[in-house]
């Protein structure tokens, strides 16, 4: 019992000598009596401070990134979820621009014909042995079948069957495809018949092929090929881009000719298309084609045309009596 109040009394007068010498050091300030026991405690006490921390603070690192760890999970995967927002984000307003411009062209084309479209997506491609693709409009929106499916290059096919959200096109490429077509400028008539997947193979592969009725009318590689129009319109509106003529088949005997032709629209990768829902009121004849390129011009390469002038400074090679000159015309004896 006289130990406990002995230790009290001493705590209790070390507790105000503490105190005391505290106020007093913070009233003196830098001027303090008590500065030199101040110095004394540092340099006695500082280095034992310095390797306690070094001990001490890896530990509370540890501890810290312990405790933090699930809180920056969490961060780096908000951070990762907004990244990828904004990755899909600029994916798709680019995506938009692409098909905003695909239908801006679309439009302009159908509007030079005549057309009366209703835009279309195509969403999906069949996989049995037709060639068809399907379209993310039916019934609901005017979608009838053989009603005819075109995009901003030209012809795609025709409606064969119709639901009421979709509509499948058999695309002009297909084996059974058999399309009323005319040349440009001539207004030959002749049939466009699909050649099916092989007609996009290598080699050259074309997956149309156009047949002339009249066996002696003139036809010419290059010259393109529009639909002639089918009676009331249907399959087939008049006037509508096919392809390009890209070779003959010059083969005797028959009593129709042949051409292979390239088609203007990409069936690889059609995306944004257009149902004609109404015939245009005249047919456009050759107007929805586009523009002809210019005609390349030829180059001249200087080594082609050697100079007749001798260089300077130097005398023409003299060539032997009675040699001819390689550029000379035979005669009539030769």
């Amino acid at each position: 019992m006289k130990d406990t109040r002995r230790t009290r009394v001493v705590l209790g007068a070390l507790l105000v000598v503490a105190l005391a010498m505290i106020t007093i050091d913070y009233r003196g300030g830098d001027d303090s009596p008590l500065r030199g026991l101040r110095d004394v405690g540092a340099t006695v006490f500082g280095p034992v401070e310095r390797v306690s921390a070094a001990v001490v603070r890896p530990v509370g690192d540890t501890f810290d990134s312990i405790t933090d760890a699930p809180g920056e999970r969490r961060r780096a995967d908000r951070l990762e979820r907004q990244n990828q927002r904004l990755r899909e984000q600029l994916r798709a307003l680019s995506l938009d621009k692409d098909k905003s411009a695909q239908l801006q062209r679309m439009l302009g084309t159908a509007g030079t014909g005549g057309y009366k479209v209703l835009a279309a997506q195509v969403i999906s491609a069949g996989q049995g042995f037709e060639d068809t693709v399907t379209i993310d409009v039916g019934s609901r929106s005017g979608v009838t079948r053989d009603m005819t499916v075109m995009s901003a290059d030209g012809l795609v096919g025709r409606v064969t069957r119709v639901g009421p959200a979709t509509a499948t096109v058999l695309l002009a490429t297909d084996q059974t495809s058999s399309i009323g077509s005319r040349l440009e400028a001539s207004k030959e008539i002749g049939i466009v018949q699909g050649r099916g997947r092989r007609g996009f193979g290598g080699g050259g592969g074309t997956p149309l092929r156009f047949q002339l009725l009249d066996a002696t009318a003139p036809i010419a590689v290059g010259q393109r090929i529009v639909t002639l129009g089918s009676q009331g319109q249907r399959p087939y509106v008049p006037g509508v881009p096919i392809g390009v003529v890209e070779r003959i088949d010059r083969s005797a005997g028959g009593l129709t000719r042949t051409a292979y032709v390239r088609p203007f629209v990409r069936f690889t990768s059609l995306d944004v298309v257009a149902v004609v829902v109404a015939p245009p009121k005249q047919d456009p004849r050759d107007a929805v084609l586009p523009p002809k390129p210019p005609p390349p011009t030829p180059s001249t390469s200087p080594s082609a045309h050697p100079s007749a002038t001798p260089t300077r400074g130097k005398r023409p090679e003299a060539r032997p009596s009675g040699t001819k000159s390689p550029f000379a015309r035979p005669s009539r004896g030769d």
